[in-house]
């Protein structure tokens, strides 16, 4: 009987899902999520977890009880560092023990601990860990590994070409498909930076469907993750004394100083989830960037458990009417 690995589409998923499932595909087994976010997974994450926890880590609760039936085991790493540099927020550290511990009937966990910190194979040797766990020998493991790596750089390369994580992921599991047919046919004159972690940018259940609401409105989308890397890179520590040590923060950060100071959009958007205390400062730090670039209008929007779509819709409406008229009147002759 084939092993079945149970992984939550949520949190890392959306960077790390294609390199996960070809590897294990490789290894000969199965992997099973849990689909895209409902009210019925919401509402069982937020009855599930600690009350001061975020909505991401409540919404992580949910898709765990979603399939917790349905695999022999989950797949929730214990993702430490993965640059050498920079740390993912402590409550992705701590995500294993949560769920061990507050989750009736949970099957085993696979927790196996990533931190690159530890030398240049550290992930290497986590991923021979898992393949052993699973009764794969250290050559299949290794071929896997590799396998998974050229995947996730195809990932990649599709999100540089301007899809989002949904998208790409769609893609890959459907090649024949074309390339740009997802996105919505709308015709667009404005185009919006949308900063902010993945998971809270591409779960359209949580945002209530931010990226169609603006391309409904006429407004092409560019996030952190279609631009390159290396663009990221030159932005060093973005002015502070020293770089933000959250992967996530330290990302949108430098995504948001380059966005601002290339001045090739109309206007910036900062999606942050409430009760999440990297954000908060990584939305002041964004805020203070903003100030010195007033041309390009910024927006924060927040979302919880308890966002409405009308509402959002009714701020995205206004702040989309506001820059497409201050647009139109700097473009009129005086």
């Amino acid at each position: 009987m084939v092993v079945k690995v149970g992984i939550p589409s949520t949190l890392l998923y959306y960077t790390y899902y294609p390199f996960w499932k070809a590897f294990f595909n490789e290894i000969g087994v199965q992997v099973v999520t849990s689909g895209k976010t409902n009210k019925s997974i919401l509402d069982s994450g937020v009855k599930e977890a600690l009350a001061d926890a975020c909505v991401p880590v409540k919404l992580f609760f949910g898709h765990v009880m979603e399939i917790r039936e349905k695999v022999d085991c989950l797949f929730i790493p214990r993702v430490v560092c993965l640059n050498r540099k920079t740390v993912f927020c402590p409550k992705f550290l701590g995500l294993p023990d949560m769920i061990r511990y507050s989750v009736n009937n949970i099957p085993p966990i696979i927790d196996v601990r990533m931190d690159t910190r530890q030398g240049p194979m550290s992930l290497f040797r986590a991923y021979l860990k898992i393949g052993e766990y699973l009764g794969a020998g250290k050559l299949t493991a290794s071929y896997a590994y590799c396998k998974a790596s050229n995947i996730l750089n195809t990932y990649n390369s599709l999100l540089r070409k301007g899809l989002n994580p949904v998208e790409a992921i769609d893609y890959l599991e459907n090649p024949n498909g074309k390339l740009f047919e997802h996105h919505v046919k709308t015709k667009t004159n404005l185009r919006f930076a949308v900063l902010g972690y993945p998971y809270a940018i591409y779960d359209s259940f949580i945002n209530v469907n931010i990226l169609d609401s603006l391309r409904k409105l006429g407004v092409s989308v560019v996030t952190a993750e279609n631009i390159h890397p290396l663009l990221l890179a030159v932005q060093k520590n973005c002015g502070l004394p020293k770089r933000l040590f959250w992967t996530f923060s330290d990302m949108a950060l430098k995504a948001a100083h380059l966005i601002f100071r290339q001045g090739n959009v109309d206007g910036v958007l900062h999606l942050t989830a409430f009760g999440c205390g990297p954000d908060s400062i990584l939305n002041k730090f964004i805020e203070f960037e903003a100030k010195q670039h007033r041309n390009i209008p910024f927006m924060t929007l927040m979302i919880d458990e308890h966002t409405g779509e009308a509402g959002m819709f009714t701020r995205l409406e206004a702040f989309v009417d506001m820059v497409r008229r201050r647009k139109e009147m700097s473009a009129c002759p005086r």
